[in-house]
């Protein structure tokens, strides 16, 4: 899990590459400064991922079926990942009628690059990202987007806690087609590292996409789980909770993250 990047702040540097546990981008909507080390794969995928909203009389669902991020390090601060949804699955009832869209999601390639030394008490990279749109018109808009987060963590004092904040800006495409408009999603969590193997994060995400038709808002309130096999190997599981109307009521997704 992410908060394994705080333990990495008492190995020291030269032992670092070799001995490092596996630092994943999953669970959670905030993503952590660590890069995977020079030379290595990384495979993160979510073996599924669901949710459901209600309003307004309207069901909407969603499921994901195995998607992957395959992360490649290319120095000991930097990497590029491609982000791949092979299936996904939505649907929408409303009275009497059903509609649904399955196959193939979009793609998503990104690069990072860390500002600050892995051992550094204060953490934080620059992570630029594109969408390549590659869904069906049915389950995405067809244009291509990016967006720019800048990770950064915390590790508080000698204590088992990490403050991670992943602030992003978006280059959405406007609703009717025609042209682009900015957005921006702000995460802030809290880890806790419970043991060597167990850890645990709470995040309050939210999202402002200022479309010219009108800006969306978008909260919730999000708990996660994460267990390292070893340190090459990662279990985790998570919830989300929608703290307004325009978000998925719940979300439920558990995967698995393997270094090489």
């Amino acid at each position: 899990m992410k908060w394994l990047a705080v333990a990495l702040l008492a190995v020291p540097a030269a032992a670092m590459a070799d001995e490092q546990p596996i630092c994943a981008t999953r669970p959670g909507k905030s993503t952590a400064p660590c890069t995977v080390p020079a030379g290595h794969l990384q495979l993160e995928t979510g073996l599924a991922d669901w949710s459901v909203q209600n309003a307004g009389g309207e069901r909407d669902t969603s499921l994901a079926i195995g998607e992957t991020a395959f992360r490649y390090g290319l120095s000991d601060r930097s990497e590029i990942s491609l982000d791949v949804t092979p299936w996904e699955r939505s649907g929408t009832r409303l009275g009497g009628t059903h509609d649904s869209a399955s196959g193939f999601g979009g793609l998503v390639a990104s690069y990072k690059q860390q500002l600050a030394a892995p051992d550094a008490a204060l953490q934080l990279a620059m992570l630029p990202s594109v969408k390549i749109p590659t869904a069906k018109h049915s389950l995405g808009n067809g244009k291509w987007e990016a967006a720019l987060a800048v990770p950064i963590l915390y590790a508080i004092g000698k204590s088992p806690f990490s403050i991670n904040l992943t602030p992003e800006v978006g280059w959405s495409a406007d609703a009717d087609g025609h042209g682009h408009h900015l957005g921006m999603v702000q995460v802030a969590s809290l880890g806790w590292q419970l043991n060597e193997k167990l850890s645990v994060a709470g995040d309050l995400w939210g999202q402002w996409d200022w479309d010219p038709v009108g800006t969306t808002r978008q909260y919730s309130a999000d708990g996660s789980v994460a267990y390292l096999v070893n340190s090459d190997l990662q279990l985790d599981a998570g919830a989300n909770f929608g703290l307004n109307r325009n978000t998925p009521d719940i979300e439920l997704y558990g995967g698995i993250s393997k270094r090489f």
